[in-house]
């Protein structure tokens, strides 16, 4: 059998205990999704809004560069932190 470190044991069961991260990963992809959205009706309605070609002023530019980074990212986390949650809800109810 090979050596195992002390910190770690073999076939450890998986703990699911109240700082697993879930909660942190369910706010900031909340909070992600929520400023690619703020960012993307502010380039709507007050920054001149976008073209075929782009956001019509510099600042629209920025709003734009938000929204299209942080609302892809901000659901991946969100799609991450809702998992995780099911999954424990799923373990809570076996009572694993």
């Amino acid at each position: 059998m090979p050596p195992v470190s002390p910190g770690k044991r073999p076939n450890a069961p998986h703990r699911t205990g109240p700082n697993d991260g879930t909660r942190q990963l369910l706010q900031w992809g909340g909070s992600m999704v929520g400023a690619g959205l703020i960012a993307a009706v502010l380039l709507e309605t007050v920054l001149g809004g976008f073209t075929r070609t782009g956001a019509t002023t510099n600042t629209g530019w920025f709003a734009l560069i938000v929204a299209l980074m942080c609302i892809p990212f901000g659901c991946l986390l969100l799609s991450l932190g809702i998992a995780k949650w099911l999954r424990n809800r799923s373990a809570a109810r076996h009572g694993r």
